[in-house]
């Protein structure tokens, strides 16, 4: 996923100006794919320079006003076109399990604290996700936009359920380990 095709699709959602969509990042988009607020502000620019989205008229002179932005039919069209594209799973890269492999040859010292460590953060989003998904989306909320987006707080949360369930497992076979 590119930050320009997050920040298009935001803006479809709701016309924002950059702060706004740095705050939407924070709250929703942020949980899979997070930027800066000089990043977001960067790529508006960019966007706008391609055609792809557009500050909307003011009623105030523009000095000093915060601009929001729309997209533009180009800018759908660029989204629906990646939408569309294949893309590969990308491999994963995760510098806990390269610690862990590495501690099998020099030792898991100081290696245990860290992964209780990454087992409350792991937990602690877990229950973050669960209470979004209690909040926004209760049975009676089936459109299809709510749908789709359900799968995507779903996939963040079977991903955090497997975090904290391998890092019990990890846990347990650590302290299992001769000393």
């Amino acid at each position: 996923m590119s930050l320009p095709h997050a920040i298009l699709t935001a803006l479809l959602e709701k016309p924002s100006s950059g702060l706004e969509l740095t705050r939407r990042f924070d709250r929703s988009i942020g949980y899979f794919w997070s930027a800066t607020h000089q990043q977001i502000y960067r790529e508006l620019g960019r966007l706008e320079t391609e055609g792809l989205i557009r500050a909307l008229p003011s009623a105030q002179p523009a000095r000093g006003q915060k601009k929001s932005y729309e997209v533009l039919p180009a800018g759908r069209a660029e989204l629906a076109r990646w939408t569309a594209a294949p893309q590969d799973p990308k491999p994963l890269r995760d510098a806990l399990l390269l610690r862990l492999r590495a501690s099998a040859v020099v030792g898991t010292d100081g290696l245990e604290a860290d992964l209780r460590r990454h087992l409350e953060l792991h937990r602690g989003q877990l229950a973050e996700y669960e209470e979004i998904e209690r909040r926004d989306f209760p049975p009676e909320k089936d459109s299809a936009q709510d749908r789709v987006r359900h799968l995507v707080l779903r996939a963040g949360i079977d991903l955090e359920t497997f975090w904290t369930r391998w890092l019990a497992q990890a846990l347990a076979e650590l302290e299992r380990l001769p000393r």
